[in-house]
């Protein structure tokens, strides 16, 4: 569970989308160790749901390690 509501706070509205978005990138680079980070489009959906202004308070995202099949990546591991 990724609290956004305390990454956002004395946010300007027209950035809070955008920031919470990249607070859960940084959230899952902490947790799971690795820079190359994806989000699903259905997070990103849910995160815009209500706007670019009202952000849900919490998100609850479920983030899995792989291995990247692509040979001449920086990266052996990414996030999904």
């Amino acid at each position: 569970t990724v609290h956004l509501h305390k990454y956002l706070h004395k946010t300007q509205f027209k950035k809070r989308a955008p920031r919470a978005i990249r607070a859960i990138r940084r959230f899952a680079e902490k947790v799971m160790m690795t820079k190359d980070i994806r989000i699903d489009t259905k997070l990103n959906k849910f995160v815009w749901s209500n706007g670019i202004r009202n952000i849900p308070h919490r998100v609850r995202v479920r983030m899995s390690r792989k291995r990247n099949e692509d040979e001449e990546a920086k990266e052996k591991m990414f996030t999904l």
